[in-house]
C-alpha cells in the first residue's frame, strides 16, 4: 500500500503542479492532439499564477513530448496514441471504486483507465448533478450547497444509490465499471465497503477501492483553476476546509493508494500499473 510523498512549499512546485494537471487532461482525453492551448497570458489567468509559472510548466510539457511549440504564441497539444482501444473484457467483470477528495485527480484517474480498457466511466457528479441542484433549490437551498444537513441526510445518499444502482446494471450486463465519486463517507464505513463487495461478488463480479491521495497545495491549484460554483465555499475559507478533512484519510480494509502530487510519478504511469495488477490478477 503507497503512502504519502512529504508536501512542497508553493513556491517549489507551483509550475509541477500546473504540468501535471495539464498533462492528466491530456492524458484523460479532455485535450486531445492538435489542440492549441490557449496563450501563456490566458494560461496564467486561467492558473491564477504568472507568466513565468506558465512557461516553466511548458518547458516540462514539451520536454516530455506533450506540447510541442509552433511559436512564440502558439503551443500545440501532441498527444497522437490517444486512439480509443479496444474494450478490454475480463472472465469476471471489475468494478474499480476510485474515491478522493476534492482536485485530487480522481475524475482523470477514471477517464484515463477508461481509455485504456474501454469500461463505462461512471462519474457521480456526471450522472446527478443536474437533479441534485434542482432539488436543493425546490428544497430551499442554494444548488451548490454541498455542506448543509439537507444535502448530507436527504440528497448525498440518494446520489451514492443512484451511482451504485448505476454500476449494478453494468455489472449485470457482463461490463466493468470504473466508478468515480469522493467516498470518504463510504470508504471510512468497513459496513458500506463489505455490503457493496458482497453485492458485486454475489455478481460475480471483483472490486477494488482505489484511493486518490493529492497534497493540499495541488488539490487547491486544480480547485481553483476549475472554477466550480460547488468549490466556493471552499475557496472562500481554505485553511478552514482543510482542518474539517483528513488528509491522511485511507479506506478501512485493503485497498489501493494512488499519488497524485506532483512531487509524484505520472497519474498515467500510475495507472498503466495499476491496470497491469488488475489484469495480472484477472488472469
Amino acid at each position: 500500500m503507497s503512502s504519502p510523498r512529504p508536501r512542497l512549499t508553493r513556491a517549489e512546485s507551483l509550475h509541477q503542479q500546473v504540468a501535471r494537471n495539464i498533462r492528466n487532461d491530456i492524458d484523460a482525453g479532455v485535450l486531445r492532439d492538435g489542440d492549441v492551448l490557449p496563450s501563456t497570458r490566458e494560461l496564467a489567468q486561467t492558473w491564477d499564477v504568472s507568466v513565468f509559472t506558465i512557461n516553466e510548466a511548458m518547458k516540462i510539457l514539451i520536454a516530455d513530448g506533450l506540447v510541442e511549440s509552433k511559436s512564440r504564441s502558439k503551443r500545440v497539444v501532441r498527444a497522437p496514441g490517444q486512439t480509443r482501444r479496444s474494450e478490454v473484457r475480463l472472465r469476471k467483470p471489475h468494478v474499480l471504486l476510485i474515491g478522493g477528495y476534492a482536485g485530487s485527480g480522481k475524475t482523470e484517474l477514471g477517464r484515463i483507465i477508461a481509455r485504456e480498457t474501454g469500461w463505462p466511466m461512471l462519474d457521480k457528479d456526471t450522472l446527478t448533478r443536474p437533479v441534485v441542484e434542482i432539488a436543493l433549490e425546490i428544497l430551499g437551498q442554494s444548488p451548490h450547497d454541498r455542506d448543509s444537513d439537507t444535502y448530507v441526510n436527504t440528497i448525498r445518499p440518494r446520489e451514492y444509490e443512484s451511482l451504485i444502482a448505476t454500476t449494478t446494471e453494468n455489472v449485470e450486463c457482463g461490463s466493468s465499471a470504473i466508478v468515480t465519486a469522493p467516498f470518504v463517507q463510504e470508504f471510512g464505513d468497513p459496513v458500506w465497503i463489505g455490503r457493496t463487495q458482497a453485492l458485486f461478488s454475489g455478481m460475480d463480479a471483483v472490486t477494488t477501492l482505489i484511493w486518490v491521495y493529492c497534497d493540499a497545495d495541488t488539490m487547491h491549484t486544480y480547485i481553483r483553476r476549475r472554477g466550480a460554483a460547488r468549490d466556493a465555499a471552499k475557496l472562500s475559507d481554505w485553511p478552514g476546509w482543510l482542518t474539517r478533512i483528513k488528509p491522511d484519510f485511507r479506506p478501512s480494509g485493503e485497498h489501493v493508494v494512488i499519488d497524485n502530487s506532483a512531487s509524484s510519478s505520472p497519474l498515467q504511469d500510475q495507472a498503466q500499473e495499476l491496470l497491469k495488477r488488475i489484469l495480472g490478477e484477472a488472469a
